[in-house]
């Protein structure tokens, strides 16, 4: 399968692709630092840094990259960005970097897309009461293809993390549309799932401030994930841990398992930015909690550098225990600063990584398409030669 990946990021989407044996021909991601990382793992894949909407001349593009006979596009544009210009409804993704994801499919034609997205947009009305959804699938119909969606948990496929995503798959309006053979079954069952523990249990301890951008491994591997997550890789990489101060480091020795800063008692509580003399008053449930070693993660967020609390170590995750969460091999390695103050523009490596769609997920996705196309290829011979959608 040939395919150009959107929104690309780090790469986590193109990674599952290509683990299913697809070429990504082209990529586009805005953000320097992770485009940077980018390149780093996907040496052969041209890489646009660039606005997509100053991408205007796509045959240009077209012949620049060869982007001939494009089977996919893949992506998830942000659902945010919005236009807040002009009287446009600003809740209308018919304003947003969606359109540019049609944009793409309608002009390459490919024979299938895919578009991940937060499962909040499902619940998105515009300002007249229209489903957010309705629109996205009436603008996929209306340049030629067939679509549905569904919410997909990538601890059903491997990934030791509860993340639900929705997945847009639509193929050309010349194939046949299943939706109950086009989106991928759960491959484990609940008493399957990878733990928080069986996928970082083998990574180096270690402390505070501690760490480094390369660590030799310090044990064997454990378990299977664990085998995998170590495959072409020499050691570990990104493995640092945050500093804390003494107050936070307290304040993570008395959080158990399932507990967060929403559990300790007044004294430990968060103290307001600017005023360390009065408390914040502001609880999330998710800051500071302590993942149960014993089940998948919850979903890695963006902001994840300060959400969790090492199972057993007093101290934040490391971006690669991170990325282990997400499902990134070893050999992945992430580029930029490990962290960002607010008012920088670029995407650091916790960002990247929990900005990310799982790899693991991604291949589920990737070759379940393969599957389903080859198996349409015989009915049809719509695609030329059928070992073309072959999966490696």
């Amino acid at each position: 399968m040939r395919i150009i990946d959107l929104f690309s990021g780090c790469g986590g989407m193109s990674l599952g692709f290509e683990m299913a044996g697809a070429e990504v021909c082209l990529a586009n991601e805005i953000d320097q630092w992770a485009a940077d990382t980018y390149k780093r793992n996907h040496p052969k894949t041209p890489i646009l840094v660039e606005d997509i909407r100053k991408v205007r001349d796509l045959e240009c593009v077209k012949r620049r990259y060869k982007l001939d006979n494009i089977d996919g596009v893949i992506g998830g544009p942000p659902c945010q960005g919005f236009s807040l210009s002009g009287n446009r409804d600003a809740k209308d993704p018919r304003n947003s970097l969606f359109m540019e994801f049609v944009r793409f499919v309608g002009f390459f034609r490919p024979k299938f897309f895919v578009m991940e997205n937060v499962r909040g947009i499902l619940s998105m009305r515009t300002t007249s009461g229209e489903k957010v959804s309705d629109i996205i699938l009436s603008e996929f119909k209306s340049v030629g293809y067939n679509v549905d969606f569904s919410i997909l948990n990538s601890m059903n496929y491997g990934v030791p993390q509860s993340r639900g995503r929705v997945f847009f798959i639509g193929l050309k309006k010349e194939l046949p549309y299943s939706k109950n053979k086009i989106f991928p079954i759960p491959t484990l069952t609940s008493k399957e799932y990878v733990s928080v523990e069986m996928a970082v249990g083998d990574l180096p301890e270690v402390s505070t401030g501690k760490g480094g951008d390369f660590v030799a491994y310090k044990s064997l591997p454990s378990n299977d994930y664990q085998k995998w997550a170590r495959e072409n890789s020499k050691g570990i990489f990104n493995h640092v841990a945050m500093r804390h101060t003494q107050r936070l480091i307290a304040r993570f020795k008395i959080i158990k398992w399932g507990q967060s800063v929403k559990d300790v008692p007044h004294k430990h509580s968060a103290l307001k930015r600017g005023n360390p003399s009065v408390k914040s008053g502001k609880i999330f449930s998710q800051n500071n909690m302590r993942v149960n070693p014993h089940k998948p993660a919850p979903t890695v967020a963006a902001s994840f550098q300060s959400n969790f609390i090492h199972p057993y170590l007093n101290r934040n995750f490391t971006a690669r225990e991170g990325a282990r969460i997400q499902s990134f091999p070893d050999r992945y390695v992430f580029c930029g600063k490990r962290t960002t103050m607010s008012w920088e523009k670029n995407l650091s490596q916790y960002q990247q990584i929990g900005n990310a769609v799982p790899p693991l997920l991604a291949r589920a996705v990737a070759g379940n398409i393969a599957r389903y196309l080859t198996s349409a290829a015989k009915k049809k011979s719509f695609y030329g030669k059928r070992e073309r959608f072959s999966i490696i």
